[in-house]
């Protein structure tokens, strides 16, 4: 593993019990830097002590947002190490952003090295109780000063690590979903493939309109004939219709190649269930829901990792999912996830990346 020059904050923050972790609003005591210069590539990586950026009022990222992230979790397993949950893929997408962003790719190794060498400093701050973890968030911003519509010539990549507990406050419990075919997330041939903030930006309003309905998050449907599924809030979709497991295909790209889903795919076809990566509509999921053939719905994402769906809204129907529980499959994909991230079981995969720990004091 690259080494990176250290500073140390001379004022270290009090860690939070685990039990009290909610999901970002508390980070850790430093911070992974590095810099982009047009002739002299990425250079000058370091980790220094967590502290507000200095920005120029007309930095480019703050206009134009030219901006991508990533996100992936570390986890203390109960032998007391430290564990990053598929480093490499969430690295190589991480340039994938970047290059729909017109943003110059770093080295994925130091990008995964840029995790370990962060999570070696703070390994104290990951949390040792299930269902906790430790947050990474890698992200790149254009950093140049101008006015006027062109990448940029200069970028910052940083990394911040924050404890978490669960994503949704209903935890591994079934959330309710509100179809949407007013708005649209993303269409083919935009950034819907690429984890930017205007993404995430394009969410908010159906997401609040949403949740004053009763909802969690929104179920997004494809842009252009507002029929087939897409992607939920900040997740990819499942359902199970019948034996079949179905999940909307990347090739339009609309969606984001996610890590977990990616995961449950693996996982999927090695105990030899049926998968179909395929288009599927909206009246097709009523139409299966109405036949008793829908028995199972959930969402896959780094934040929940599963989150069942017990509810789905679209239009006037509100549809019922396994009478509103968590359906055997789901659990047993969230039992086998985080059952390799926290070191219980065998990584037949080779997803895990250890990283150097102390003796941790709980």
């Amino acid at each position: 593993m690259q080494s990176f020059p250290v500073t140390r904050t001379s004022a270290p923050k009090t860690r939070p019990a685990d039990e009290t972790l909610r999901f970002g609003e508390v980070f850790t005591d430093h911070m992974f830097m590095m810099e982009y210069h047009e002739g002299r590539g990425w250079h000058d990586p370091r980790i220094v002590p967590y502290a507000p950026f200095s920005m120029d009022p007309a930095c480019c990222v703050l206009h134009y947002a030219q901006a991508v992230f990533d996100g992936l979790k570390a986890f203390r397993g109960a032998d007391g190490q430290v564990r990053i949950f598929r480093a490499d893929r969430h690295a190589a997408r991480l340039n994938k952003s970047c290059d729909l962003l017109c943003i110059p790719r770093l080295d994925p190794a130091v990008v995964e090295d840029s995790f370990r060498a962060l999570i070696e400093v703070d390994q104290e701050w990951v949390p040792a109780k299930h269902g906790t973890a430790l947050y990474i968030r890698p992200t790149v911003i254009a950093t140049e000063t101008f006015l006027g519509v062109h990448p940029s010539h200069s970028y910052l990549y940083y990394v911040i690590l924050s404890p978490v507990g669960a994503y949704y406050k209903e935890g591994l419990n079934p959330v309710k979903i509100l179809v949407s075919d007013e708005h649209v997330r993303a269409v083919p041939g935009g950034l819907g493939s690429a984890k930017t903030a205007g993404n995430y930006a394009a969410s908010l309003y159906a997401a609040q309109e949403a949740e004053k309905k009763g909802y969690t998050q929104v179920l997004w449907l494809d842009g252009r004939q507002r029929e087939f599924l897409d992607e939920v809030g900040t997740m990819n979709i499942m359902l199970r219709i019948g034996d079949t497991i179905v999940t909307p295909p990347l090739s339009n790209g609309t969606i984001l190649d996610g890590v977990t889903r990616n995961s449950v795919l693996a996982l999927l076809r090695d105990w030899g269930l049926p998968v179909e990566e395929r288009a599927i509509s909206i009246h097709e999921v009523t139409k299966a829901h109405s036949e008793g053939q829908l028995t199972e719905m959930w969402g896959t994402g780094t934040a929940a990792v599963i989150s069942p769906v017990g509810e789905l809204g679209y239009k006037d129907n509100r549809m019922v999912i396994n009478e509103g529980r968590i359906g055997d499959l789901t659990q047993r994909l969230y039992d086998a996830i985080t059952s390799i991230q926290y070191g219980a079981t065998n990584d037949a995969h080779g997803w895990i990346t250890t990283v150097p720990t102390k003796q941790h004091a709980a």
